[in-house]
């Protein structure tokens, strides 16, 4: 092939998000560009399609949108509908909130653990407990990123969403009995991933109002991107014409009215459909469009199988949480989230105050959870889950009572985890949620790591620095059956465990909403998050990785969005000096080279239209030839890159 074709591949992206330069000046949450998909053209075009507006579709749209027109598809409405519903005061009865209709979708897992999907513009970050923090550098290395990239893709996330916490007499509490019982050192306020005790950041401001995802689109160029809500998307559409290796150019997507609507990529060859769905969403939709374990896609009758693809849906992943309640005999703070200690033992101790209890949203949750349970017993046998843990905690409770508790949560989570499981589909609605099983505790290396979260829980209970937010009587025994006896989950519980820790952390375990994998690097899709076999198709979200990243990871996953960018391998660096906008068009040697896996299609494709064995003997020692001299290209381009990128960052710096 000459190299004024391999030329063409070439592709100028250009990356702003350094400054607030790069803000247009839409009212926050009223962007001009976002509407109803009931108003959403029968048909168009757009050189990028999104498909997710949670926490990494939009960092990664408003980024695309500088250089390119983008189409976002979220199937859920947006935040600034209902700011109360944001307010740190009502963060429980918003995620409680199950209707059909809510932000919030229920799902159990078949390890009989409640769980949720975001379904809102901003995802995620709409719903969680707010803790703002970045993964470790030994993530960020395992990850092949560039450190100063994250860095700054990290710094641009934080002009918009990230805040210091208050920290009153409950969370500090918390830190003070976490540095007495040895979790050093105290790290103060950071954002940083360190081993010890620190104050993270939060997404919630001074007055209480969460910042979300959804404000990144703040960045976004306003004529070149369009955001749809309430667009589910039914399908990724493939063609294979003239080759054996799938392409995607468009999507299926259906609004409110339950009309159908069809989205193509711009005639371009570098463009793409992304993927940013979720670990629940995306691989799901990559399997109900045909891509996933050929056995099981046929036994649910998708047609066609466009590629078989057998890890996708594996290596389901979820942080075990437990967590032990503290009443108090002193007034207690709302708060969420602010607090971690990060143990040796890769165990995360984080705390929050003020529980706003109110039974009628308690009562609206565990109806939704019996709905949910009866809904899916009629379409599947697998799923034999007592609830007789709920018909006794609502005999226990006064009807009438709502109120803001005088108590607080420490919880311990499970760094990793090492137990995996897997995804699969119920049916081939898009909008019911797949059959997922995470196997917590299914390795004793994550039950250890729990045991010793909970003993240093007990030990910061106990300490002189939080006894003034528990009573003197309450027994450790206690506090361990108060929690047994609440249904925290729909597990059996064993009497003995408040004696046997191992079994504390099987019979109460909870989900943090950490979930992640099912489309990991290195498994379904490569380095720079391309599905592997399919062109024109990327993942890119939380269901790529192969752990979770820091304690929490809505950071990382907001960096992702914006980060990506760069890892396109054939984008062009672009950075801002002195307010203006300089740019460095780079010619990616992946453009002139290719990247392994291309090169491999490539010569597939050319040996599976010349069918003869001389010919495919000759390309496969040039694809030999081509791989080594690309191994050196790009350890060339990489040097190259890395002083260019330094040499930019210290000019903008000056």
């Amino acid at each position: 092939m000459s190299f004024q074709i391999l030329w063409l591949c070439r592709i100028i992206l250009i990356v702003t998000f350094i400054s607030h330069g790069s803000s247009f000046p839409d009212q926050v949450g009223y962007y001009s560009f976002m509407k109803d998909a009931t108003f959403a053209p029968m048909f168009a075009r757009f050189d990028y399609i999104v498909i997710g507006g949670g926490t990494s579709g939009c960092a990664l749209a408003a980024t695309l949108s500088q250089n390119a027109t983008v189409l976002v598809l979220e199937r859920g409405g947006s935040p600034h509908d209902n700011p109360t519903a944001t307010d740190i005061g009502n963060f429980a009865t918003t995620l409680s909130n199950t209707s059909p209709k809510s932000w919030s979708q229920l799902f159990v897992s078949e390890d009989g653990v409640y769980n949720t999907r975001a379904r809102v513009l901003g995802g995620g970050s709409v719903l969680n407990a707010g803790f703002y923090t970045r993964a470790g550098d030994d993530y960020v290395k395992e990850a092949d990123w560039m450190s100063d990239e994250v860095e700054a893709a990290y710094e641009w996330v934080e002009k918009k969403v990230a805040f210091k916490p208050p920290m009153l007499g409950w969370q500090t509490a918390l830190k003070d009995g976490l540095l007495e019982v040895g979790e050093f050192p105290y790290n103060g306020f950071t954002y940083d991933h360190i081993n010890g005790t620190k104050i993270g950041g939060t997404i919630f401001d001074d007055a209480g109002q969460r910042h979300t995802a959804a404000n990144l689109l703040e960045y976004s160029n306003p004529n070149s991107i369009a955001v749809y809500l309430h667009a589910t998307v039914h399908k990724i559409l493939f063609t294979t014409k003239g080759r054996p290796r799938p392409k995607s150019y468009g999507v299926i997507f259906q609004d409110a009215n339950g009309v159908l609507h069809k989205a193509e990529l711009a005639k371009n060859t570098m463009n793409e459909v992304i993927l940013s769905a979720g670990a629940i969403g995306s691989p799901q939709l990559l399997m109900l469009s045909g891509v996933g374990p050929m056995a099981h896609l046929v036994a649910h009758g998708i047609k066609p199988v466009v590629l078989d693809h057998p890890m996708v849906g594996q290596g389901m992943g979820d942080n075990p949480m437990n967590a032990i309640f503290i009443p108090s005999p002193t007034s207690v703070e709302v708060s969420l989230i602010q607090v971690v200690g990060i143990t040796k033992f890769d165990s995360y101790i984080e705390g929050a105050s003020g529980v706003i209890f109110s039974y009628s949203w308690t009562r609206n949750f565990f109806d939704g959870v019996l709905n949910y349970l009866n809904e899916i017993s009629r379409t599947t046998t697998s799923t034999s889950l007592s609830t007789q843990s709920i018909t006794d905690f609502f005999k226990s409770i006064n009807p009438l009572l709502n109120a803001t508790i005088k108590a607080g949560l420490i919880l311990q989570k499970v760094a990793g985890p090492v137990s995996r499981g897997h995804l699969e589909l119920r049916n081939i609605n898009p909008n019911d949620n797949p059959s997922v099983r995470f196997n917590y505790y299914q390795e004793a290396e994550d039950l250890e790591k729990c045991v010793e979260g909970i003993s240093t829980i007990i030990k910061v209970i106990n300490s002189k620095a939080f006894s003034k937010f528990k009573y003197p009587e309450a027994t450790i025994h206690g506090l361990l059956d108060l929690i047994r006896s609440v249904p925290t989950n729909l597990r059996p519980r064993h009497a003995t465990s408040v004696l046997n820790l191992k079994q504390f952390c099987i019979d109460t375990v909870m989900s943090i909403w950490h979930y992640h994998g099912g489309c990991q690097v290195g498994r379904v899709v490569d380095k720079n998050y391309k599905v592997l076999g399919i062109h024109g198709l990327r993942v890119i979200d939380g269901s790529t990785f192969l752990k979770s990243p820091g304690t929490n990871p809505q950071a990382t996953i907001m960096m992702l969005g914006s980060l990506n960018v760069y890892i396109n391998p054939c984008s062009v660096s672009i950075m801002y000096n002195n307010g203006g906008i300089f740019e460095i068009q780079m010619v990616s040697v992946h453009s002139i080279c290719f990247d392994f896996n291309l090169a491999y299609y490539t010569f597939k494709e050319v040996a599976w239209k010349v069918k003869h064995l001389l010919y495919v003997r000759i390309i496969l020692r040039a694809y030999a030839v081509v791989r080594m001299v690309y191994s050196w290209l790009y350890k060339l381009h990489r040097r190259c890159y890395k002083n260019l990128r330094r040499k930019l960052l210290d000019e903008r710096n000056e």
